[in-house]
């Protein structure tokens, strides 16, 4: 009888630890179900190929593969941007920020302007309690933010996902549906004339462009960055 309830015990607990793998797949890795779909890695969590530092060929020192993440651990960093531009996309990544620290995803950026911000519109990836910005994590930089904060506190990891095509665009905090817009709208001309970006003729324009991870002087560590590619209509 003992040997019988260890034996089931024992399968319970086999049957747990695949389900709970399941559940949880390792970090920087695609489910079938995402290689099916399209999903492409931009980070295989040991090397930062794939990236480089916006108008160069490489990756600053400052920037570091540490524990499976993608990390600004010091000075001689730098913006970088994917080597590949894309068009239409959904774009996933994991971010974990430092105490007061401060940091931005910016999307269809150029090397025309004299930084990426110039040209690709930034969401917004702060320790919304103790940094400074009044641009909280998730918003697109003085465009666009939403109702509620779903950003988990410094230290712990947060889910950004955001979907860009020419009919609609979308961000997700932890996977809270923040706002929804259309590059190139009425609304959105409107809301980047009364912006600081105004005064850059280049702005929002590109329909194609780098995705780039920003270094704003902080330690802030990425991971599970992924990118499905979507075909126009």
């Amino acid at each position: 009888m003992c040997r019988s309830i260890l034996l089931l015990a024992f399968s319970s607990l086999l049957l747990f630890a695949n389900w709970a793998a399941a559940a949880d797949p390792a970090p920087n890795t695609l489910s079938d179900e995402e290689k099916a779909a399209g999903w492409k890695l931009l980070f295989d969590g040991k090397t930062t190929t794939g990236w480089r530092n916006y108008k160069k060929t490489d990756v600053g020192p400052g920037w570091k593969v540490m524990d499976g993440a993608l990390v600004r651990a010091g000075q001689g960093a730098g913006d970088i941007i994917t080597a590949d531009k894309f068009d239409a996309f959904e774009f996933i990544v994991e971010y974990n920020i430092s105490k007061g620290g401060n940091s931005g995803l910016m999307f269809h950026v150029t090397e025309e302007g004299g930084a990426p911000w110039h040209t690709g519109p930034e969401i917004q990836i702060q320790d919304n309690k103790d940094a400074r910005d009044p641009q909280l994590s998730g918003w697109l930089y003085q465009l666009y933010k939403p109702a509620i904060d779903a950003a988990k506190p410094a230290g712990e990891w947060n889910q950004l996902r955001i979907l860009i095509t020419p009919e609609k665009c979308a961000t997700w905090m932890n996977g809270e549906l923040y706002y929804e817009f259309v590059k190139g709208s009425k609304d959105w001309d409107e809301r980047v004339a009364k912006s600081k970006f105004a005064a850059m003729a280049g702005f929002g324009k590109a329909k194609s462009g780098h995705i780039c991870l920003q270094d704003h002087g902080n330690l802030v560590s990425f991971r599970n960055i992924k990118v499905r590619p979507i075909q126009a209509k």
